[in-house]
Formats: structure tokens, C-alpha cells, sequence
């Protein structure tokens, strides 16, 4: 099967978000514009390491960065965000039809 764009996008978004610091990262972000340096508070790393991991999120599409003079603050992408979203509810939603159906059934046999 041929992997098109959306696919790759979702893969390096997923790829992305599977490490704690990203996650912590968009999370921030979630809350406001922040620059590295402000990024990089809380962690026990160094903002070199706060910046490379800021470019994987921005190689995936997760987060912008814009130029303020001098401050050049990262921002969260939401249509990134909202799309990982549509992806999983897709998959979501028929999971939770299969499970009603199967709580109809294991009703009916109750009541049998």
C-alpha cells in the first residue's frame, strides 16, 4: 500500500509526540507562545537539547516559529493538533460502536 503525504505527516507527528520532552513541550505551548529559553526552564537538559527537540516538532508540522525583533517564540500549531485528533476519533468512534453492539448482545443474552 502506498504511503501518501498525510500518512508521512501522521507518522512524524505521532514519531514526534512519542517522547516525554516533546510532550512536555506541546504542553506548554498548549498554554501560549514561549521561546526556547522559556521552554527550557523546567528541564534538567540544555537548551541546545530544548532546541533540537523544538525542531523535531517543527519538522512535524506540530509547532511555528515567528520573529518578534529579537525574540523568535514558538508556537503551537492547533490544525496540526486537530488533525492527529480526526485521525484517532475515526478509529475512536468504531471502536465504540463494536463495544455497543457487544454490550446489546451480552443484554440479551442476559436476559435470556
Amino acid at each position: 500500500m502506498p504511503v501518501d503525504d498525510t500518512d508521512e505527516r501522521l507518522d512524524r507527528a505521532f514519531a514526534a509526540l512519542a517522547d516525554p520532552v516533546r510532550r512536555a513541550l506541546v504542553a506548554r505551548l498548549s498554554r501560549g507562545e514561549a521561546t526556547v529559553n522559556e521552554l527550557a526552564e523546567p528541564f534538567s537538559i540544555t537548551k541546545q537539547a530544548i532546541s533540537r527537540h523544538i525542531q523535531v516538532l517543527e519538522t512535524a508540522g506540530l509547532i511555528t516559529r515567528s520573529r518578534d525583533g529579537q525574540r523568535r517564540p514558538c508556537h503551537l500549531d492547533p490544525a496540526a493538533l486537530e488533525a492527529l485528533t480526526s485521525w484517532i476519533d475515526t478509529y475512536r468512534l468504531e471502536v465504540e460502536r463494536r463495544h455497543r453492539r457487544l454490550d446489546a448482545v451480552l443484554e440479551e443474552m442476559e436476559d435470556r
